[in-house]
């Protein structure tokens, strides 16, 4: 499957949490892990979140430095990559920040089952993709980033299901963990990697490289193998018939969307 190289950027705990077991946000980096997390942010040609990151953290997803975004203006890309969400329903809040702050595109990714007012609602504001029956299909998503929006580095922001989702099914590349100085506890607090979890065959990593940074340490990974999850590339994840989405926000044309298969998000 030609896909966008793809990446997972977190911050953890000591002990492998990436918030509390209420859902609320930690400030787990320090600021130079901050600036690592900016300078990614505007080195990729889109940026993928979960809907219970947007739901619980209502993130932008903007590129922070001025200098950055000009740099990307001289290099005739918009100022912020491409900001992407997977919410199977259409749940994503109009005043959310990731579609209200910064400029740049925005973009939807929803199943068939989403309501059909949330997504003519969503499509005012973002461009908006079916892809999946019941659940997002992530493969057919990323195929359609790399394809159809020319995506070729992708960067992950979580949150733990998405990241679940997406290793399970053998699309990510690499993974970079930056591990806090501190302590959150909590049997329900989510982890880096939730979701149903492996029971063998476990997900193999090659580790890339340590290095200290703020009060903890960064940790960069390949990713070697596809655990037992991971979908056959020869399954049918392709285009089960094609409809015709109104691009949002700036009253652009019609744009083909591909139907997919379901996945576990």
């Amino acid at each position: 499957m030609k896909k966008p190289f793809v990446f997972i950027n977190a911050a953890m705990s000591a002990d492998g949490k990436i918030s509390t077991c209420e859902r609320r946000q930690v400030r787990i980096s320090g600021a130079k892990d901050l600036e690592r997390v900016d300078s990614l942010r505007a080195s990729s040609d889109a940026v993928l979140v979960g809907i219970g990151t947007v739901l619980a953290d209502d993130p932008s997803l903007t590129v922070k430095a001025e200098r950055r975004r000009a740099e990307r203006k001289k290099a005739g890309k918009d100022e912020n990559p491409l900001r992407v969400v997977a919410d199977s329903r259409a749940r994503t809040p109009l005043n959310a920040e990731i579609l209200n702050k910064g400029a740049g595109r925005r973009l939807v990714a929803v199943s068939k089952r989403a309501p059909a007012e949330r997504v003519k609602a969503l499509q005012k504001k973002a461009d908006v993709v079916v892809c999946g029956a019941e659940k997002v299909d992530l493969a057919v998503l990323l195929r359609t980033l790399r394809q159809r929006y020319g995506v070729r580095r992708l960067m992950v922001e979580g949150g733990a299901t998405l990241n679940w989702s997406l290793l399970s099914q053998g699309l990510v590349d690499e993974l970079y963990v930056f591990v806090g100085n501190m302590i959150i506890g909590g049997v329900n607090a989510p982890t880096l990697v939730d979701g149903e979890g492996f029971k063998d065959n476990f997900l193999k990593l090659e580790l890339l490289g340590v290095e200290p940074l703020d009060e903890g340490v960064l940790l960069k990974w390949r990713v070697l193998a596809a655990g037992a999850r991971q979908h056959d590339e020869k399954r049918k994840y392709g285009c089960d018939g094609q409809v015709r989405v109104r691009r949002g926000g700036q009253g652009k044309t019609d744009a083909f969307v591909m139907h997919g298969e379901d996945s576990p998000l």
